[in-house]
């Protein structure tokens, strides 16, 4: 089997890839819905992909890794991974998770970072009300995440908040940096109090953080949370769009609190997640696949956290329902330090009616259960998907 031909259609905002073979067989992945950007550079790699064998697949990657980076560079090697992994699965006859050691779980926890009403303030009022609109949404999920300090409008919202004026904006992933106010604090704090109020013990509660803090800053908050037993505070001092990790600093923050630390969403490769493996510098890491070097680095980079006591939760809000399909695939082979993934939605919601194989409903009792179809699992029905392409991109399936 050999590839014939590489193309790129940008999906209501979301770049997919097709790969495209000799034996009519199709790999499909997704970037993130905000990453349209990227068409042009996943296309740059067509001449480099022609004639190899996409079921060899780590030889193929062996060819292209050097050519990512961190994030948001490293999407394109990401969905051109996970792409070959759905050919290399349906050429088999098997599901992807049997390619990757086989199954651990029969069911994936997921946690909701996506199905959310937009809030309309930041007081401690407005979080609770959104988490209780969480906790009656029909998943029943039993892991929440909100963002809080400088992943939100609290920066711009919240008066006084911290000593430096909000200029963050364009780019998606542009934040604002600076030392809290005891105000600020104190209004996180009290925030923390509601959502837990309203959660209680029954659903665990991670906050989206930054990044932006002052270590002194972030080591006062997540000491003055431990009562609440947060399940985690993610991407306090680097992660998003930071092109860099900072081990050490993390690991000054991270033995200085009970709360779990987590960060990595924005890491390419298992090489850059090394100095926090190795220095236990955060309790919880969650690289993204469509990020990270695709669902074979991610297992990679989940094996090796095991062995150090190391935590995996996976970041994925934004990565479509072909990203879904990679990440229930991937998490189902994990090892027990798995905690959850980030439950990532069709956005714009007619993704739903493009995407056949997915179970209805989706997500039970904060679990999806993980199925056994070839590949991936899922289908973009052509058919149906034809009608969102751009005029631009009107031979993606043909």
């Amino acid at each position: 089997m050999k590839i014939v031909d590489v193309k790129c259609a940008v999906i209501g905002s979301s770049p997919v890839i097709r790969i495209v073979t000799d034996a009519g067989i199709d790999g499909y992945a997704q970037a993130e819905t905000w990453k349209p950007f990227l068409k042009p550079y996943i296309l740059a790699f067509r001449d480099a992909l022609i004639g190899l064998d996409p079921t060899d697949v780590e030889r193929v990657m062996l060819r292209i890794r050097q050519r990512g980076g961190f994030k948001p560079w490293g999407a394109v090697v990401s969905i051109i991974e996970m792409a070959l992994w759905d050919i290399a699965g349906k050429a088999a006859g098997v599901p992807v998770y049997k390619l990757l050691g086989g199954k651990v779980r029969d069911r994936v926890r997921v946690y909701n970072g996506a199905v959310r009403e937009p809030m309309t303030g930041f007081a401690p009022e407005d979080y609770a009300w959104s988490c209780r609109a969480m906790r009656a949404a029909g998943e029943g999920f039993t892991i929440v995440k909100q963002p809080i300090g400088f992943h939100s409008r609290m920066r711009v919202e919240v008066p006084d908040f911290f000593y430096g004026d909000p200029e963050a904006g364009g780019m998606h992933g542009a934040h604002d940096r600076g030392l809290l106010t005891e105000r600020g604090l104190k209004h996180m704090v009290a925030c923390v109090a509601a959502m837990k109020e309203e959660l209680g013990d029954e659903i665990g509660l991670a906050l989206d953080c930054g990044p932006g803090w002052t270590v002194p800053d972030a080591i006062r908050f997540a000491r003055a949370v431990e009562p609440f037993n947060l399940v985690w505070l993610e991407d306090m001092l680097t992660g998003d769009y930071s092109p860099f990790v900072n081990a050490d600093v993390y690991r000054d923050l991270t033995l200085s609190t009970s709360t779990p630390i987590h960060t990595g969403e924005q890491i390419y490769l298992r090489q850059n997640f090394k100095p926090l493996i190795e220095s236990k510098a955060v309790n919880i890491i969650g690289p993204d696949p469509c990020d990270v070097g695709g669902i074979a680095e991610l297992k990679w980079i989940a094996e090796y956290a095991d062995l150090h006591g190391i935590l995996m939760a996976p970041h994925g809000t934004a990565n479509g329902l072909l990203g879904l399909a990679a990440l229930v695939q991937v998490c189902a082979a994990l090892p027990h330090n798995y905690v959850a993934f980030e439950y990532t939605v069709g956005d714009p919601p007619w993704w739903y009616d493009i995407v056949d194989g997915l179970p209805k409903p989706l997500v039970v009792d904060g679990h999806i259960m993980v199925w056994d179809a070839p590949g991936l699992g899922v289908t973009l029905n052509a058919e149906k998907a034809r009608p969102y392409l751009t005029e631009e991109d009107h031979v993606f399936f043909d």
